[in-house]
């Protein structure tokens, strides 16, 4: 199977088929997967840079990312995602990688904000975020806010 291929664009340069696909591969992962009823399409998206990883012509991995005051005080980055079936592979490190990468290179020098799944603390202190604060409930799930310089 080929690579990964990634893409980053605004909320204005998405097709229409492409917005589709993104609402539903978050959809099938945060709502359906996760077993977690909450308002997944936030009125955050046209504010967004969508990272995304295709195989195939068809996304297996996204994340959004934000400029500073557009979600957190700081720059920052969620809805990350690996479709179930491209798991354990190390996409979900490149998609890391790849939105840090755009971040830097949109909004040099600033602090990365993210609010990470509990259990997913240590994948992200593996690309330099660390914990900061006690665990709250976020949609019913376990989060910890992140920093990254």
């Amino acid at each position: 199977m080929k690579e990964v291929q990634w893409n980053n664009k605004s909320w204005e340069k998405l097709t229409k088929e492409e917005i589709e696909e993104i609402f539903i591969i978050r959809s099938k992962v945060f709502v359906v997967e996760q077993n977690c009823v909450y308002q997944d399409i936030d009125n955050n998206d046209q504010k967004a840079i969508h990272v995304f990883g295709k195989k195939q012509n068809k996304i297996i991995a996204y994340s959004r990312a934000f400029n500073e005051g557009d979600f957190f005080k700081e720059t920052s980055f969620g809805r990350a995602l690996v479709d179930k079936k491209f798991r354990g592979k190390g996409i979900g490190t490149q998609l890391i990688k790849e939105t840090l990468r755009i971040m830097k290179e949109k909004w040099p020098n600033k602090k990365i904000k993210i609010s990470a799944q509990a259990h997913l603390s240590s994948f992200y202190k593996k690309h330099g975020f660390m914990s900061k604060g006690k665990e709250y409930l976020e949609d019913g799930i376990p989060h910890v806010a992140m920093y990254k310089n």
